[in-house]
């Protein structure tokens, strides 16, 4: 019987355009399959521009056939059946949310692993960082790292030197270093996924204070430049293909998509990659049922879509007593790492600091909304304006990264809601948690002292959390069929030709940015799905 191709992979994110690539240089025959469109990288800088409200998806005009959220309207997309607010977002184009995340490329560390075995809590993952390492290595190559010479404080240790770099600090950093360390804390360099000399054909970054949610150079690497190297290595790409239905036989795979919401197409292979997010990957397994499996694709154990994490934010602000100036350079150069591992993670969760360059942008929006804002209270002329521009030079922001603790309640279902073309919308369950809400205070508590160690004369803190970006659970890694979707190596339990990779799969979540190690485990399972060929 002729196939399409050897694999399929579903999304051309950074985890399905990492494994496309891999296999296609190593000879398969793949079809990857992306939902939304190509999306033109000037287009999206002139879109961002002229917005009136500067969220991640400014740049990104929505889709009708590929809906996805935005943090303006959370519920034009998802239905929430609480008791909290799922507050992440994400697009669906070629690319996926690399286009609008950060480029924070942190590393897990040791202990995020094993947390059951060292501290009581959660549940170990099937791998260790040991494991994970080498591919940690390959996934900072592959996507370009700029990082510290002496990555000691990052507490993750390391078997080969960042490929370019760091990035230098801000002037703001060194500010608040000199604060952090009047209590004991380093203010260190963040692993970043943009260049900080010129390489793989993209430029060195200019500083454009824009990472979120476009670097109109290309500098920051997003999942474009392996879908590139992946159709240049001979895979086949087709946009606009939003796939509806996947069934997984012994010997071969069958996938359904619809070509710009139109008619239905079916396309079949050996082996199927499904590497949409953690939301849309366990949305289209549910809505893959068979007589075989009536609750949907690898759900016979009820696993698909339960712990649904985020790492909610703690965001916090002040007033410093002395320019800081900010809104200059990368979003963020610098953070605090020693916070996020200790024996207080029995009882409540570990945070990282993070330090926002761009003022308050994050809590009140950029300097023009602060300006409209700051209009409306004050009365125009210049002692008005230049007391507006010292406050603006003087903006510190901090932010916390929370871990929470894996929950099954927290999920993603299908809820009764259709899109513009009758997809059933993602239907969300979610809380943050107690051990979650104990790390924001602790958060809060840090923040309040570097503010006055820095001498700050004002501060605030959200009294809410923020949506970290990070989508991760719904098809946990684990051993026990049971308990988990995939096994060690993202194959989905009973099913030989048949992976699911991204942050979907991570047991636990730490604190670290999830998408290098998105790409380090989607590099591991190259040769496990290339094996399921032969």
């Amino acid at each position: 019987m002729a196939r399409d191709a050897d694999v399929i992979v579903v999304g051309a994110g950074i985890a399905g355009a990492m494994v496309a690539d891999g296999l296609a240089r190593a000879g398969v025959s793949v079809l990857l399959l992306e939902s939304g469109p190509v999306q033109d990288r000037q287009e999206a800088v002139t879109d961002y521009r002229q917005s009136p409200v500067r969220v991640p998806e400014a740049a990104y005009p929505p889709v009708e056939y590929a809906p996805r959220p935005t943090v303006a309207d959370l519920d034009a997309y998802y239905v929430q059946d609480g008791p909290d607010e799922f507050k992440s977002t994400y697009e669906r184009r070629s690319g996926g949310s690399t286009w609008h995340w950060l480029g924070t490329a942190l590393r897990l560390v040791p202990n995020d692993f094993r947390m059951r075995s060292t501290y009581g809590v959660a549940v170990d993952w099937p791998i260790s960082y040991e494991d994970l390492e080498p591919w940690y290595t390959k996934a900072e190559n592959a996507i370009g790292v700029a990082g510290p010479s002496d990555a000691g404080l990052l507490i993750s240790p390391r078997s080969g030197p960042y490929p370019m770099p760091a990035l230098p600090q801000s002037y703001l950093d060194g500010i608040v270093a000199r604060g952090a360390e009047r209590l004991g804390l380093i203010v260190g360099p963040t692993p970043q996924a943009r260049n900080s000399v010129q390489r793989d054909g993209r430029p060195a970054c200019c500083g454009s204070s824009s990472c979120v949610p476009i670097c109109p150079i290309g500098a920051k690497y997003d999942a474009t430049v392996h879908v590139k190297k992946a159709v240049a290595a001979g895979a086949r790409l087709i946009t606009s293909a939003v796939v509806v239905d996947v069934q997984v036989q012994p010997d071969a795979a069958q996938v359904t998509y619809r070509p710009s919401g139109g008619d239905p197409v079916t396309v079949t292979s050996r082996t199927v990659v499904l590497a949409a997010n953690a939301i849309e990957t366990p949305k289209l397994m549910l809505m893959s049922t068979s007589d075989s499996q009536p609750q949907g694709l690898g759900n016979a154990n009820d696993q698909v879509g339960r712990y649904l994490m985020d790492h909610p934010i703690q965001l916090s602000w002040a007033v410093a007593p002395e320019p800081v100036y900010p809104y200059r350079g990368p979003l963020s150069t610098s953070g605090i790492d020693s916070v996020r591992d200790g024996a207080f993670r029995s009882s409540r969760g570990a945070f990282r600091v993070e330090i926002q360059n761009p003022g308050w942008s994050y809590p009140l929006g950029d300097p023009s909304a602060q300006a409209r804002e700051w209009a409306g209270d004050n009365p125009p002329g210049p002692q008005a304006f230049r007391r507006f521009r010292a406050n603006l030079l003087r903006q510190v922001c901090l932010t916390g990264a929370s871990e929470p603790i894996p929950d099954p309640a927290n999920r993603v279902r299908l809820a009764d809601e259709t899109d513009a073309i009758g997809v059933p919308r993602p239907l969300l369950d979610f809380r943050p948690g107690e051990y979650s809400t104990r790390s924001r205070a602790e958060a809060r508590r840090l923040f309040s002292r570097i503010f006055r160690a820095m001498g700050c004369t004002q501060q605030y803190h959200r009294d809410t959390y923020e949506g970290a970006g990070h989508l991760m659970g719904t098809t946990r890694m684990g051993n026990d069929p049971r308990t988990s979707v995939v096994d060690r190596n993202l194959r989905l339990h009973g099913h030989r030709n048949c992976f699911v990779v991204g942050a979907g799969a991570f047991p636990t979540v730490g604190t670290a940015n999830p998408t290098l190690t998105v790409a380090a485990l989607a590099l591991r399972a190259v040769e496990p799905i290339r094996s399921s060929l032969t």
